[in-house]
């Protein structure tokens, strides 16, 4: 891309006069430090959006589905499968193990029945895919299959757990659906199922994420899931977590309660509504069990709470306690400079210290070099810091997640229904839940012995004597934080489990463990690709690090038996933003809250941390979750990074000056980061032109490197995350921004657009339906067109913003010879299907020289597809009655119609004729040769917009006397030549020219003659 500086100006003194520029002067039009948004945190200051309008939107998107010109284009699945998506829920059948049900977090509903050899997605084509929990009745009786219950919304209130649309239900094992209300619940922990009469069902809401709202606690019916009764509401910000049945009298049901309220910049993990409630009515009326003096902990520590039952009539629990734990004794080899001292101690003891103890302690606590036990003191001494600005100086939102010291984790057991408790264990259960218990919360006891105890938690854990003592019941090839477990209860030692990393089946309890990935259900935060040839596709996972591998991969286990499976991963943790250098290969990614490095694609050269560091007694940096980067196209060795502030190195990350102030709202108490920025941006078309986005809903624009910034957010919906900002590639003044409301549980959709930089605002995307949009982005070929990601999935606008239709290839037609895999080839788990599912689409990126349009999803990992002819959609094409697109140029290939083995498929060519109409009918697509003469006719089904037939380049006829044809399929194929394509419909005829290359030279089998 061109370097946008005066005419004949040297690079070097550019970027010198950028460094020696005045230091960053005060943002314009700042806002003051405001408290949280909302007087409370049970009040919002966005409206959450109505179950009925998520209905309507549901509504909108099918008919922007049917109505779209663009759907017959074709998506293909790049996997990668070998790490998988968060597994919520897992259901198998009793006696026969190898048929199974999983449910994710945000890729839908899958089942195997041949023991996760392959896998059914069955729930593609409902309005969410998200899934909080499953509940199937194997029972029979029509013989089409069992009855599945979906609970949807996930339930582990992460950042990315989605509001689902309530309860469904199948009956025929998961090819029809019936929606049976509770649209309000958002978030569903537990379906559970009578198992005398499958009319009667329990469902434990956890209710809104974000919000608070009254539909929320324990629901029952008892008609099947037509009505439903309300029968255990604690409060708007306390829903039902957990629900069991006694294994010996199912009228006698447990149910657990959990209040949480998470917003932007806080977490509630607990609260006085959690707790433990029994019936013995079935679950129509309830009794509180965790009361004073039941044993069981009571009071606003209390956090989510995971039950299970066991025949013997023994009851556990497992309990997030999230109460301080009580100060421990003085160790005497303890470090004497600790944190939790620095923080009391007085500036005259503080100085007192010794230096090789405060040496010591700088050591163990990485602080940088720069600073000494020296150095310190000296700044303590001349009152420039503070002893406590030290520990500031080292806490992170990484650390808080770590290193907050509270109870955590905590087994309990009753044998007398839940009247009394007893914790099973002595201590601590370390290293299992952390501080965020919120998002494990799941006991299980095996059938066979009450006993034997699972607790998921970061790793599995099992006990063999009752809680007593535990030990981890995972494998190296088993991934951490668990969600699920199921036992066979007719094998005993036969687990199946879900975690972060997808599937492991077990038949020994634990011992060892074998992996079940086969779908492609990864979750991506962002997406990258290179200029490699072919190109390279990056992407950042939740909670799987960042993956690289082949633009050009296709699904297949044929590489256990290479051994070398086609993407590598390059990072850890959970993975984020990625940029790449194509001039070396070097990579600069990292994971959460702005831990960023600099790499390489092979992810093996020494990874160098690339984050800017704030001096000691400055306010401590904010790092967003997904901490933005950018490396300039027009200098790559200029690397940007926000964090409450932008910040830029010249030299790969070595070096970082801040740009620019605090361009937040200045941040708001909480134990989670807020006030930071969310998205950021270099113009394709000008060095130093940036635009930043913030999660407060600031939009700013430097029009000078850096120097000075101006607040844009006028004209902009207010307090809504700025999801993404994106300068244009064809206009300067272009901007296009996505703000997104998931953090208020408000589901609109908000995309802007200024042809000024943002001095003026027009709303774009007007006819997209009520889904957060995570981004919006501009094609680099054509000005016209924008792609949007929501979390309901892709739209595409053939007009700048005016109008969106969907995206998803809902009309494309498989490929030639998809789904041709012989009889003992088996299926690839939904790897063939040319459709995107109905699945968050987080980040787009457009590999320009191929004109593939990357797709990141967080639930359904990554998609390609071919926009080249989108991009020639220009509005006189749009408006013609009939366009034919010339297809691509073909090289001959000698070895058409023959197989290359003797058990494989003859090699067929193909190619997509693609021409665009305004009319519906059938239309006559001719391949005539040189002369006129007709080669092949077909007969295609027209719809409005963009129609391709795939084209197997075969002839009616010989092309020439020593034309013969395939060895295999016994047709003729086209030889080299120019050839033209004719359509005709409603009365039009046009036509497009189709040219073959000729081929290599076929290699000679002749042997040579001996001398």
């Amino acid at each position: 891309m061109p370097f946008s500086l005066p005419t004949g100006r040297p690079l070097a003194l550019a970027l010198a006069a950028l460094v020696v520029a005045a230091p960053p002067v005060a943002a314009q039009n700042t806002d003051p430090v405001r408290s949280a948004p909302g007087t409370v945190m049970g009040v919002n200051a966005v409206a959450p959006t109505p179950a009925a309008e998520r209905t309507r939107a549901a509504a909108v998107r099918a008919d922007l589905a049917r109505r779209s010109a663009v759907a017959e284009v074709p998506f293909r699945s790049v996997g990668p499968t070998v790490m998988s998506g968060r597994v919520t829920d897992v259901e198998g059948k009793p006696g026969d193990p190898s048929d199974f049900y999983v449910a994710y977090a945000s890729g839908g509903l899958w089942r195997t029945q041949n023991a996760g050899g392959s896998f059914e997605p069955l729930f593609d084509d409902r309005p969410q895919i998200t899934i909080g929990d499953i509940a199937v009745d194997w029972r029979d009786p029509e013989g089409d299959g069992p009855t599945v219950w979906v609970g949807t919304g996930e339930s582990n209130s992460s950042r990315s757990s989605y509001a689902g649309s309530g309860v469904y239900k199948s009956t025929d094992g998961g090819q029809t659906w019936a929606h049976l209300g509770l649209d309000e619940t958002h978030h569903v922990g537990r379906v559970v199922v009578h198992p005398a009469d499958p009319d009667v069902a329990l469902v434990a809401a956890v209710g809104h994420l974000y919000s608070p709202n009254p539909e929320r606690g324990l629901y029952r019916t008892d008609d099947g899931g037509a009505t439903w009764t309300h029968v255990l509401s604690v409060d708007d910000d306390t829903g039902a977590i957990d629900a069991v049945l006694d294994p010996t009298d199912p009228d006698r049901v447990y149910a657990a309660t959990w209040t949480r309220a998470r917003r932007a910049w806080d977490f509630r993990e607990g609260g006085a509504g959690s707790g433990l409630w029994g019936s013995t009515d079935g679950g129509q009326t309830w009794a509180r069990l965790n009361v004073e003096g039941s044993g069981f902990p009571t009071g606003a520590d209390v956090g989510r709470i995971g039950l299970d039952a066991h025949p013997s009539g023994a009851l556990f629990a497992v309990v997030d306690n999230q109460a301080r734990r009580p100060e421990e004794e003085p160790d005497e080899d303890a470090p004497a400079v600790t944190r939790d001292l620095l923080r009391a101690i007085s500036t005259e003891d503080f100085l007192a210290l010794a230096e090789d103890d405060l040496n010591a302690f700088l050591d163990a606590n990485n602080v940088p070099y720069s600073y000494t036990a020296e150095s310190i003191l000296e700044m303590v001494r001349a009152g420039r810091i503070q002893p406590a600005d030290l520990v500031a100086f080292l806490e992170d939102a990484n650390a808080q997640l770590f290193d907050t010291p509270v109870v955590g984790a905590e087994v309990y057991r009753s044998d007398d229904h839940g009247a009394t408790w007893t914790r099973t264990h002595e201590g601590f259960l370390d290293d299992l839940f952390y501080s965020y218990g919120y998002y494990f919360g799941v006991l299980r006891v095996a059938p066979d012995d009450p006993d034997r105890l699972y607790v998921l938690g970061v790793p599995l854990v099992a006990s063999s004597d009752g809680g007593a003592t535990w030990a981890r019941a995972d494998a190296p090839q088993v991934h951490v934080d668990h969600h699920a477990l199921w036992f066979d209860p007719t094998r005993p030692g036969y687990m199946i489990s879900g975690n972060d990393g997808g599937l492991n089946v077990s038949y020994d309890r634990g011992t060892t463990w074998s992996k079940l990935n086969t779908p492609a259900v990864g979750q991506f935060y962002a997406i990258q690709v290179d200029d490699a040839e072919p190109y390279n596709v990056y992407g950042g996972l939740q909670d799987n690090g960042v993956w690289v591998g082949p633009s050009t991969y296709e699904a297949s286990r044929g590489w256990l038996a290479e051994g070398e499976y086609p993407y590598h991963r390059i990072m850890g943790g959970d993975g984020m933003q990625i940029q790449v250098d194509d001039r070396d290969g070097t990579v600069y990614t990292g994971f959460q809250f702005g831990n960023y490095f600099r790499t390489d694609r092979s992810g093996e050269g020494e990874a160098e941390r690339v984050v800017p560091q704030h001096e000691l007694g400055e306010r401590p940096l904010r790092f967003n979750w997904q901490a933005p980067i950018w490396l300039s196209r027009h200098v790559p060795d200029v690397l940007y990074l926000g964090s409450n502030k932008v910040h830029r190195s010249l030299n790969r990350g070595e070096d970082w000056e801040a740009l620019s102030d605090d361009l937040t709202g200045g941040g708001t108490p909480g134990d989670v980061p807020f006030g930071t920025l969310s998205s950021l941006h270099e113009s394709p078309l000008e060095f130093g032109l940036l635009a930043a986005g913030t999660d407060d809903g600031h939009v700013w624009v430097s029009e000078d490197g850096g120097r000075t910034w101006q607040d844009r957010s006028a004209g902009l919906s207010p307090d809504l995350w700025v999801s993404r900002v994106e300068l244009s590639g064809h206009d300067r003044g272009r901007l296009l921004v996505a703000l997104n409301g998931y953090r208020w549980d408000h589901f609109e959709s908000y995309v802007y657009a200024s042809d000024d930089l943002g001095r003026t605002w027009q709303r774009v995307g007007l006819d997209l339906p009520a889904e957060p949009v995570n981004v919006a982005k501009e094609d680099p070929r054509n000005p016209d067109v924008v792609y949007v990601g929501t979390d309901g999935g892709l739209y595409l606008s053939l007009d700048r913003g005016a109008s969106f239709q969907a995206f998803h290839g809902q009309r494309a037609r498989p490929a030639p010879g998809d789904g041709d895999r012989g009889p003992f080839m088996g299926p690839d788990s939904g790897a063939d299907s040319p459709a995107l599912p109905y699945a968050p689409v987080h980040d787009l990126v457009v590999q320009e020289r191929e004109a593939d349009l990357v797709v990141g999803t967080h639930g359904r990992s990554i998609w390609i597809v071919d926009v080249g002819l989108v991009q020639q959609m220009t509005p006189a094409v749009q408006s013609s009655a009939l366009h034919v697109f010339a297809p691509d140029t073909l090289t001959h290939n000698e070895s058409w119609g023959s197989r290359g083995y003797t058990w494989s498929d003859p090699r067929e060519p193909s190619v997509q004729i693609g021409y665009t109409t305004t009319a519906t009918g059938t239309a006559r697509v001719r391949v005539l040769d040189a002369e006129g003469g007709v080669v092949r006719q077909m007969d295609d089904a027209a719809e409005p917009g963009l129609n391709l037939l795939a084209y197997d380049l075969r002839a009616d006829r010989a092309l020439g006397d020593d034309h013969e044809p395939g060895e295999d399929t016994g047709a003729f194929t086209l030889v080299p030549g120019e050839y033209v394509v004719e359509v005709t419909l409603a009365g039009r005829t046009e036509t497009a020219p189709l040219v073959v290359e000729a081929g290599p030279e076929p290699r000679s089998r002749a042997r040579k003659k001996a001398p």
